[in-house]
């Protein structure tokens, strides 16, 4: 009904912008001084990992690295001297397109047959790369994707080759492939020291003879009983290989901090006495949760499964800004009470915190930092039809020059100490104590109200950690006073650092329930349409203030209707207003208030977004005379198009 009455009515929009938290320029990250705190009980052998399966496609359209002296040398030694002793290269059956690629414009853009990108792991170019990992003296992880390319939880797409292949011919495929692959390997000089039998398992592998589940009733999928079929032909095709017996192997989840998956899984693996050494997760914080959700997992998994465990995939962002055309997928971290900040300091740290963790529980054994490697380079990209999504969480700048973060892997042992030629130094530290707010603190209050100062606040460390810690607020005379804004200061025990809370005294108050989304749920706020497209965001990296947004984004058109009634309020003039940014394109958004004289009348301002972080401020004047009225977003989108609202506020001017 909402969506009949709209109407157009011309609003106000001031660009402002949004609270700004400290960070790493990309042009600034390799003059950074960052600290790292030892590790204590590391073992020696614990496997301090990268992922560089990009590395042959990079070099060969031209990409070089450099060293702490501002030298061209070899990747693979720049790793080693960092303390890298581990290197994991992922294996795609035939990463070539099927058909002809075309761009929403209807280009042309890849021919059927033509290479994906992606580092284009092919058994040759793998091959090429293990030979130059053992002779750096390093050892070798391959991960076995089954899959002509990106295999992950919401896509295990079957090789082209191995589409019209019944369950058993593609269990027998299965263990063939797996044995002869390594096989040639080891035949070239270049055996793997451990092996992946799958990546990220979550939803099985070999779709849909493999599939564990499907929201489609229409696909009939072999289910757990045929996935763990194939998992144990995967295992007895490496056991089966020349050297097989002493290679370690991986099966792998996605989600690191999920029990629950974990269990319902490992559970029918044991079950079913498949053969195999280590529990992979994939853990990156801005996915999948707080470092204690990982402990918690890995404690459960030592416990109950008696495997030894290994984080094979983690990244951190060493700087927010993107180098490319090509949008990154990287989130900043920061929930109620932890969080990194995007930076070279925050990168080294979260690095650091996740192979602690790892290490702190019996069993654990090994972490990979993903797609170390992946800078910025024509021609060299996560995909043919792409740009690069993943060059701000790279351990090397945009053009190739070693961070100073990298020397993580050797820090976390207490040595491997440097200072580059730009400036840059990695040493060991500890002791770190608060230096700024994580978050904005902004209160409104009533005259003569004690407004809700916190009794904890979100702190950023000289790590670039975020942590909650105690606060002490200076007292202020509030039942006396006046109007306008007043500044609080708090006091840390044992920091000279002294956070600093705004307070608005005023007789503007807000009468929306949770304008700014932080509840994380609808609560007061009722949804018509999609709610996978329309939905609450923990991003702090997509907000105007706080963590929280309302974000729409599907990869087609749709309309839907955000809305909340407010009743019974006080007759009079009030001001709606809303944030909002978003990628643009859309037919049709509109901040709207209907029912504030009783009829079906509605004022409206139209949103207009033009780009990621260019947050508009959108007002309307909403004459209430029937004590109701309902206010809210509607949305008309066109495919592909995406944005976030934050901060509306509905307050009584007259």
């Amino acid at each position: 009904m909402l969506k009949k009455m709209l109407c157009a009515v011309t609003a106000s929009a001031l660009l402002i912008p949004a609270f700004a938290l400290p960070g790493t320029k990309a042009g600034d990250a390799v003059r950074q001084k960052i600290l790292v705190e030892k590790v204590d009980g590391l073992r020696e052998d614990f496997m301090k990992g990268v992922d560089i399966s990009m590395i042959d496609q990079i070099e060969k359209t031209g990409g070089k690295f450099y060293n702490e002296r501002g030298e061209e040398e070899d990747v693979f030694k720049i790793l080693k001297d960092h303390g890298v002793n581990y290197i994991r290269i992922r294996l795609w059956n035939n990463p070539t397109y099927e058909s002809d690629q075309y761009d929403k414009n209807g280009k042309l853009v890849a021919r059927k047959g033509e290479k994906m990108g992606g580092g284009d792991n092919t058994i040759e170019t793998d091959l090429r790369i293990a030979k130059r990992i053992k002779t750096a003296g390093l050892k070798f992880m391959l991960d076995f994707h089954y899959s002509d390319f990106w295999a992950d939880p919401g896509k295990q797409y079957m090789p082209q080759d191995w589409k019209n292949l019944s369950a058993k011919e593609l269990e027998n495929e299965v263990e063939k492939f797996t044995r002869e692959t390594i096989n040639r390997f080891v035949k070239e000089g270049a055996a793997p020291d451990s092996v992946q039998i799958g990546n990220e398992l979550n939803s099985g592998f070999m779709w849909p003879i493999g599939q564990l589940w499907s929201n489609d009733p229409g696909v009939k999928i072999g289910g757990m009983k045929q996935f763990i079929r194939l998992l144990d032909r995967a295992s007895k095709g490496v056991r089966n290989a020349s050297g097989g017996e002493k290679i370690k192997i991986v099966v792998h989840l996605a989600d690191g901090g999920k029990q629950d998956l974990y269990k319902w899984i490992f559970d029918e693996v044991k079950k079913a006495k498949i053969d195999y050494d280590i529990i992979g997760l994939s853990f990156y914080p801005y996915w999948h949760g707080s470092m204690a959700d990982l402990k918690a997992n890995l404690e459960m998994i030592s416990k109950r499964y008696g495997k030894e465990m290994a984080v094979v995939e983690t990244a951190y962002a060493f700087t927010e800004e993107n180098g490319d055309a090509q949008g990154n997928v990287f989130q900043t971290y920061s929930d109620e009470a932890n969080g990194y900040v995007p930076s070279v300091q925050g990168q080294a740290t979260e690095l650091r915190d996740i192979i602690a963790t790892v290490s702190g529980v019996k069993g654990g054994c090994g972490v990979f930092y993903w797609e170390a490697d992946s800078i910025l380079w024509k021609g060299a990209n996560l995909s043919a039809t792409e740009g690069n999504t993943w060059e701000n969480q790279a351990l090397f700048s945009f053009d190739g020059k070693v961070l100073p973060s990298l020397a993580t892997y050797n820090l976390v042992s207490g040595r491997g100490e440097v200072e580059n030629v730009w400036g840059g130094s990695a040493k060991n530290g500890s002791g770190f104590t608060p230096y700024a707010l994580a978050e904005k603190l902004e209160i409104t209050t009533k005259p003569g109200e004690v407004p809700a100062l916190p009794e904890k606040v979100k702190a950023i460390f000289t790590n670039d950690s975020e942590s909650l810690v105690d606060v002490t607020w200076e007292k202020i005379d509030w039942k006396n006073q006046k109007v306008g804004k007043v500044t609080v200061t708090g006091i840390i025990k044992g920091s000279d650092f002294k956070p600093t809370a705004s307070v608005d005294v005023s007789n503007r108050v807000n009468l929306i329930e949770d304008p700014s989304f932080e509840s994380g749920k609808m609560g007061k706020w009722k949804l018509n349409g999609p709610g996978s497209a329309s939905f609450m965001e923990n991003n702090k990296g997509n907000s105007h203030s706080g963590k929280w947004t309302y974000k729409y984004w599907l990869g087609s058109g749709f309309k839907s209707i955000l809305s909340q009634t407010l009743n019974g309020i006080e007759n009079g003039t009030y001001e709606l207003s809303l944030w909002a940014m978003g990628g643009g394109g859309e037919n049709n958004i509109r901040l709207f208030a209907a029912g504030y004289d009783g009829t079906a009348k509605q004022v409206t301002a139209k949103i207009v977004n033009t780009g990621w972080q260019q947050w508009k401020k959108y007002k309307i004047r909403v004459p209430v005379s029937s004590q109701n009225v309902t206010i809210g977003i509607y949305l008309d989108t066109a495919p592909d198009c995406w944005g976030n609202f934050d901060d509306m506020e509905f307050i009584k001017v007259d």
